[in-house]
């Protein structure tokens, strides 16, 4: 088939334009003429919450990448619709995750169907986890757009039905970042980053936002230390905040837990994200909503056990005493203490060795291809 790819990819940056060119590559490897037509503007600077969109990394050089699309430009919509139907794909595969994108989404889609060209959306989110009056609607205009979908979590695909229970619906899990390089050992990775190789870490890692729990991992980290009293354990928070930093450092302040927890505030370029998940004993993520996670595949590639709530997709991806525990915020200081006792770590570690093979990029690309 020739496929193109609408949306984000190299020079923005962040695990959704890691996704979309890994599963490129996948699609090409499987004999399919892929192209990807990412953003000349994805959010203006004033809206974007970060220090910037945009990666340092040199361009891939096996992936054809345009950029075209100006997310708040009618015109760009129009030209990038034009383009496409120029080129005369069998599918155009288009990634959703944000209302604040369905208009010149859903825009492309719609010019690009009335041409005769299949789209095929994947949808990461369908309601938001940052709620605004206007979402509903856009989302509802996005779906309209598209004759297929494919969720990668049964929450997604719920959500989904409520706006429209008529379009063809395919599941496959979010598949496993391997574009971080290989495991390293657990000194080294201390050294790349700065840490002591005494101390285990227990690691929040990604964006920080609200909804993603840190506040109540900071209460859950004071609580099993006091009970505890162990030593030689540090809370490992690496991120760049995308919510009100001040906040949180004040919690650790007057949780007085300064002195356990580390915070690396910056995002983390790919180079170095080995390094974090090698070092550490669990990856934690407390969040309060979640679709499916794009950090549960980082840990499932590098062997990290992980330790997430019961929302959304995440039982669907962690099996609860498996690969880590799946458990409310009151269980989140026992599921931590567990995670560093070695023997149940060596185990969920090998247990995770056998889990991971579910999570493949082919099974993505036969779901996103209808094969």
């Amino acid at each position: 088939m020739k496929i193109v790819f609408l949306g984000t990819a190299h020079p923005y940056r962040g695990g959704i334009a890691s996704f979309n060119e890994m599963l490129a590559r996948q699609l090409s490897d499987m004999g399919h003429d892929v192209e990807i037509i990412t953003f000349t503007l994805q959010y203006p600077s004033f809206l974007f919450p970060g220090k910037t969109q945009y990666s340092d990394s040199p361009a891939p050089d096996d992936l054809v990448i345009d950029r075209m699309l100006n997310s708040i430009a009618p015109w760009s919509w129009l030209k990038t619709a034009g383009e496409i139907k120029r080129r005369r794909p069998d599918m155009l595969f288009v990634r959703y995750w944000s209302p604040y994108l369905a208009p010149a989404l859903g825009s492309v889609c719609r010019m690009v169907r009335k041409a005769g060209i299949e789209v095929v959306a994947l949808a990461d989110n369908i309601i938001p986890h940052e709620r605004h009056f206007y979402d509903n609607m856009l989302t509802r205009y996005f779906i309209g757009s598209a004759d297929r979908f494919v969720c990668m979590s049964r929450q997604v695909e719920g959500e989904l039905a409520m706006f429209d229970s008529g379009k063809p619906v395919s599941f496959a899990p979010h598949p496993i970042y391997s574009n971080y390089g290989e495991p390293i050992e657990r000194v080294r990775a201390c050294d790349l980053i700065g840490l002591d190789p005494s101390e285990r870490y227990a690691l929040f890692f990604g964006l920080i936002r609200d909804y993603k729990g840190l506040d109540d991992l900071l209460e859950a980290w004071a609580y099993y230390k006091e009970s505890d009293g162990a030593k030689g354990k540090t809370l490992l928070v690496a991120g760049e905040f995308y919510a009100d930093k001040s906040a949180y450092m004040q919690l650790i302040e007057s949780l007085g837990i300064s002195d356990s927890v580390v915070v690396h505030d910056r995002f983390i370029p790919d180079v170095m994200v080995a390094a974090y998940f090698c070092a550490s004993d669990m990856i934690v993520q407390p969040y309060k909503t979640a679709t499916q996670s794009g950090v549960t595949q980082i840990a499932y590639h590098f062997g990290t056990p992980m330790i997430v709530t019961p929302v959304g997709g995440l039982p669907e991806i962690v099996p609860d005493g498996r690969v880590g525990y799946v458990v409310g915020k009151d269980g989140l200081a026992e599921a931590m203490q567990r995670c560093f006792n070695a023997d149940i770590n060596a185990a969920l570690r090998a247990n995770i060795a056998v889990e991971k093979e579910r999570f493949s990029w082919r099974r993505m690309a036969e779901t996103v291809t209808g094969g």
